[in-house]
């Protein structure tokens, strides 16, 4: 037996009747917080390059994955089969320039063409919505939010004048290395302490102004 089906046996295990009060209570909403609080953990790791660690830890996010592929086959949804299909037919079509014919020689290739095959899947399936941005997780932290609006702007050339002041982006861009940018998010953090002030709240808002803002120019 393959280490892989083993763990899908024992997680059953602690499912079945006769198994473990707690696991056989649990939910996808109730284990919402633990994948959330198991990815952190695993994310620590990986900063730290911790590899004895992070091997410990990416154990942990497949418990999690294994478990909630565990509550919908016992709901007949789908199983961790279906899981394990649906994702490498989903890498096989979005790399047609390996499995295929065609040829990419850059990163910024494969992306484009990721996100255009991604966009056609999306078509098909009727799923496509009338945005100007391409929608985000909305758990997606602020800065990590802030990131990908203000991507999206530079990538498409959209116009952001007036909505953020460029010069002094491009200024900080230019002075800007890991030690600095570091101690600059962590004396904001400090200082929104200090005056009682959210910052996840606030970034997130002023994100939707400028995602806001930019649409309007846009579409007139």
């Amino acid at each position: 037996m393959s280490e892989m089906n083993a763990l899908r046996k024992t997680i059953a295990r602690l499912r079945a009747p006769g198994g473990c009060p707690w696991d056989q209570e649990q939910t996808h909403q109730s284990l919402a917080r633990c994948l959330i609080d198991e990815c952190s953990e695993l994310l620590d790791t990986i900063d730290r390059a911790d590899l004895p660690h992070m091997r410990e830890e990416l154990g942990d996010v497949l418990i999690q994955v294994i478990f909630h592929a565990q509550l919908a086959e016992e709901a007949g949804h789908f199983d961790l089969e279906d899981v394990a299909r649906e994702v490498n037919e989903k890498l096989i079509r979005r790399h047609p320039h390996v499995f295929g014919d065609g040829k990419l020689d850059t990163s910024d290739q494969v992306l484009t063409q990721w996100e255009k095959i991604k966009l056609e899947e999306k078509k098909a399936a009727g799923k496509v919505q009338d945005t100007l941005f391409k929608e985000q997780p909305p758990r997606l932290p602020a800065l990590m939010y802030a990131e990908a609006i203000w991507k999206q702007v530079e990538k498409r050339r959209l116009p952001a004048e007036g909505l953020v002041d460029t010069a002094r982006v491009a200024e900080l861009a230019g002075s800007l290395d890991d030690a600095s940018l570091g101690r600059m998010l962590f004396e904001i953090a400090a200082a929104c302490r200090a005056r009682g002030l959210d910052p996840e709240g606030a970034l997130r808002r002023e994100t939707d102004r400028v995602k806001a803002g930019v649409e309007r120019r846009v579409r007139g």
